[in-house]
Order: C-alpha cells, then structure tokens, then sequence
C-alpha cells in the first residue's frame, strides 16, 4: 500500500513540476512585452502572443475544475481565445496583455494547488470532456494531454518574443 501511494505522490509531483516549468518559461517569454507587442502577427501565418496567453489560460480555466479549483476568468470573457479561433487580428477583440499575464498566474497557481490533492482514485475518474473524443478518457489522461498542450504553446511564447524583436529570454 505504502508503494502504491509514493507512486501517486510521484505522478502528481510530475505534473506539479510540469505546471511550474510552462509557467516559468511563459512567464520569462512575456516579460518586457507591451500590449502591442503581444498583437504582432507572425508571418506568414499563424497567432499572436496575445491569442497564445489567452489560448492557454482559457485551456486552464477549462481543465480547472476536473482537479477541484475554480476558473479564473468569468464564463465567456476568453471565448475569443478558444480553440480553432481565427487569429486575432482586431486589437479591439483583444484582453489587455497585462490582465492575461494575471490570470495566467492565478491559473497556474490553482492548477498546482488541485494538483497536490488529487487522489489516484480522481485521476482514474472519467474526464469530464474530452478533446478527441475518446470514450475512455480519464482526469490522468486528459490532465497529461493538458499539460502537454501548455508546454507547446509555452514555446511558441519564445518565438513570438523574437518576433516582437526581444532578445530570447531563455538560453
């Protein structure tokens, strides 16, 4: 018994790691960058960084409660941000850079908090949705597929900063 627990304490050791390393290397990506630099359009397609911040934290606030926290963000303030969204091209559609960096923390912070309660049995539960429709889907399945899904868009975060015409922020 005592193995089985170190084990599931070891598997959300991993995911509270996985949180903390996306959102450091978000966090490091956005930092220097103005509101307008977040609505630099890569070329020759593609999504600005205040999409990738919003994509992200929308995707938080989604996946949030499977892990017992609460969303961040009200209901419907990041529909714009959804996926399969066309890229945000209007600065008016746009939450303020600032305001996503904000709850891109609190987000983080919370899904690292329900992290560190979850219990084996909760992550073996049926997700609550599922982005490929997988009948069998679990909270461990979709929550690993989530943690992937920060991490990509966390290194685009990086390009986009160059993009803006920063210098890297990691070597």
């Amino acid at each position: 018994m005592a193995a089985a627990a170190s084990n599931g304490q070891m598997e959300n050791e991993i995911f509270r790691l996985s949180v903390r390393a996306t959102h450091s290397v978000v966090k490091r990506n956005v930092e220097g960058l103005t509101h307008e630099e977040s609505l630099i359009q890569p070329k020759p397609a593609g999504n600005c960084l205040n999409w990738i911040m919003g994509h992200l934290l929308y995707v938080y606030d989604q996946a949030l409660p499977m892990v017992g926290q609460k969303p961040v963000m009200a209901p419907g303030t990041l529909k714009r941000y959804e996926r399969g969204s066309v890229p945000l091209r209007n600065p008016a559609e746009a939450l303020e850079l600032r305001d996503l960096i904000q709850g891109w923390d609190e987000a983080s912070n919370r899904m690292e908090a329900g992290i560190t309660g979850i219990t084996a049995n909760a992550l073996d539960a049926p997700a609550p949705f599922s982005p490929s429709n997988n009948p069998n889907e679990t909270v461990r399945s979709l929550l690993t597929v989530v943690l992937f899904h920060q991490a990509y868009h966390a290194g685009q975060t990086g390009l986009l900063r160059r993009i803006a015409g920063k210098e890297g922020a990691i070597a």
